[in-house]
């Protein structure tokens, strides 16, 4: 008898999760071959990209091996990225991979499955909007992260070299578009940035110098969030100096700046568009399964794909209704609750019982305002209603947050561990990573 095949595609924090615990129950006892499909060798936990753009996050050190630990917790990787799915043989098909000279180093494959997770996650919705590819950085992947972060540097370096930069009274302009989690986040982290480059002897480099333009399209920030919450962070970001703007929309972007529907220009040297989520545009349609105008694979509350039982689909690519209308956001914290759902319906399914629906549990929203300030709500079984919390303890929930994370990879020995060589590093590191 043939071991069950069963593919993830997408290492994400949903992914990573699911492919872990798996293999930890069935890969080690020989049950089942899992393997684990991405386009990149390792991971990084995705909420802190903007933590890495602004360079007070070292991902050589916080980054995750696929190889490495596909081999600590007994499933397989193989990097590549997805072109096809066949659903009548049951193979999907990786696209050959070329080194930086275009030379081939592994020719396209299939891998066979009998049960396949998609969670390949999402990217940045530019709405087709004039000029936002070319101009714009997304913060999708660590490597957009890095080009944040190598022209941020740049830019800081040639304000601090330039005699008159002060007497002009030039600024650096940085605008944001997309008033969500990672906008409001990389705005006060390009704050605590400055600061600290000012301290390593950049003395030109005031946050008085740092222009920060936040635009979002509709009536306030952090839409998905309670209106406390919201106006919480409005108010911390106007304080640090951002300018906040709301109910303004980006009809294009040139190499000087942005342009409103108003018919304003917002002068910007460094852009970024971290405005609305969708799949991958090759999910459209993808061998015939259902998706929604964003491209999302339409799951039925088993989280299973509308037209095929052996697929499923789990974190920002699926689109899951909930019983109380609406479907379920697109959230670290339910990518980590779909993986745990997946997985036991996943070996519900192996041994032939019923599949049971999942239900998002909101546990609540935390945004981290860098060393300033952390703002979020938290929903708990104690009491009736949400509970707001700033400063410290919801600095500690949000950390927490990460640590859940690691604890679901690692389990908690390791995870203490790697608490502690963090706080070594902080001793021994500079605060920000500079080149």
């Amino acid at each position: 008898m043939s071991l069950t095949k069963i593919i993830i595609v997408g290492g994400g924090a949903g992914g990573l999760e699911l492919a872990t615990k798996l293999g930890n129950k069935l890969g080690r006892s020989k049950k089942a071959e899992i393997t684990l499909v991405d386009r990149n060798n390792s991971h990084l936990w995705k909420p802190l990209l903007h933590e890495v753009a602004t360079g007070s996050l070292d991902d050589g050190v916080d980054a995750l091996s696929y190889l490495a630990h596909g081999y600590n917790h007994h499933f397989n990787f193989q990097l590549g990225s997805l072109t096809g799915l066949d659903r009548e043989q049951k193979n999907i098909t990786l696209a050959a991979i070329y080194d930086e000279d275009q030379e081939l180093l592994v020719p396209e494959r299939t891998l066979d499955y009998d049960i396949l997770v998609m969670a390949l996650g999402s990217k940045s919705n530019d709405f087709g909007t004039l000029g936002i590819k070319e101009n714009c950085i997304f913060l999708d992947s660590p490597q957009q992260a890095h080009r944040f972060h190598n022209e941020m540097l740049n830019l800081f370096l040639k304000y601090s070299a330039d005699a008159n930069a002060q007497a002009e009274d030039r600024k650096v302009n940085i605008a944001i578009v997309g008033g969500g989690a990672t906008g409001v986040e990389l705005s006060a982290e390009l704050h605590n940035a400055v600061r600290q480059l000012n301290s390593y002897g950049l003395k030109k480099l005031a946050p008085s110098a740092l222009n920060i333009t936040l635009v979002e399209a509709g009536e306030r920030i952090l839409p998905a969030l309670p209106v406390r919450i919201s106006s919480a962070a409005h108010h911390e970001l106007t304080k640090l100096g951002v300018r906040v703007m709301t109910k303004t929309m980006v009809t294009s972007a040139d190499e000087g700046g942005l342009n409103t529907k108003e018919g304003e220009h917002i002068d910007a040297d460094l852009m970024v568009w971290a405005a609305g989520i969708k799949a991958p545009d090759f999910m459209k349609d993808i061998a015939g399964l259902e998706t929604n105008r964003i491209n999302q694979l339409v799951v039925k509350p088993t989280l299973q794909t509308t037209v095929d039982e052996s697929i499923f689909a789990i974190g920002d690519c699926a689109s899951c209704p909930r019983k109380e209308g609406g479907f379920v956001p697109p959230r670290a914290q339910s990518a980590h609750q779909m993986a745990s759902r997946c997985y036991s319906n996943i070996l519900a399914m192996l041994k032939e019982k019923p599949l049971k629906d999942y239900v998002f549990t909101d546990h609540g929203s935390l945004v981290s305002l860098s060393k300033f300030s952390t703002v979020g709500s938290l929903m708990g079984n104690l009491m009736k209603g949400d509970m707001m919390i700033e400063g410290r303890i919801a600095r500690i929930v949000y950390i927490s947050l990460y640590r859940m994370h690691q604890i679901a990879l690692h389990g908690y020995i390791k995870t203490g561990l790697m608490m502690l060589v963090g706080s070594i590093n902080r001793v021994i590191r500079p605060k920000l990573k500079l080149h």
